[in-house]
């Protein structure tokens, strides 16, 4: 199984460390920051200490790629993953979501597939949820309707790595 992710306007540095961590851990091949999600290294090339405290070096064993900025960027990666037999995934909260466990081994097994997360406030727009083959969604229990974007990755990569 390939396993790739794109993180769409992600804003903290320590949710990007964290998820290069748990991607590190689940044998993600890459990660595609896009929009205004932050790149592990500035624009001088320094390391971002908020980043790589939480990653613990993570960082530089997972490839990562920040050219796919703008939304037509986007779309053109998303498209460009399908056509590498990519599926597409997207793990949000939407109407035409299922929940995350009812992907089958069988629906993944010895497949390349995409997670795709967005904003810790806004989650994805529609225009990428259009393109996903299937939004996944974490169904929730409590009170607070939503989990950090960090923890929402973890839980449904070692699903998709391990579980299923």
């Amino acid at each position: 199984m390939k396993l790739t992710v794109i993180l769409h306007n992600v804003r903290s540095l320590h949710n990007v460390g964290s998820i290069f961590r748990t991607a590190d851990a689940t044998g993600v091949e890459k990660i595609y920051l896009c929009g205004i999600t932050p790149t592990p290294v500035d624009r001088f090339g320094k390391i971002r200490p908020q980043l790589a405290k939480v990653s613990l070096g993570a960082e530089k064993f997972v490839k990562w790629d920040a050219s796919a900025r703008s939304a037509q960027g986007i779309a053109k990666l998303i498209e460009k993953l399908k056509k590498d037999n990519y599926k597409i995934f997207a793990v949000e909260q939407d109407k035409n979501s299922i929940p995350y466990y009812k992907i089958s081994r069988f629906q993944i097994q010895d497949s390349k597939f995409c997670l795709v997360l967005g904003n810790e406030v806004h989650g994805l727009p529609k225009s990428i949820l259009n393109r996903a083959d299937k939004i996944l969604e974490i169904p929730m229990r409590g009170k607070k309707e939503s989990l950090n974007v960090a923890v929402a990755f973890g839980i449904v990569v070692f699903r998709f790595r391990y579980a299923c």
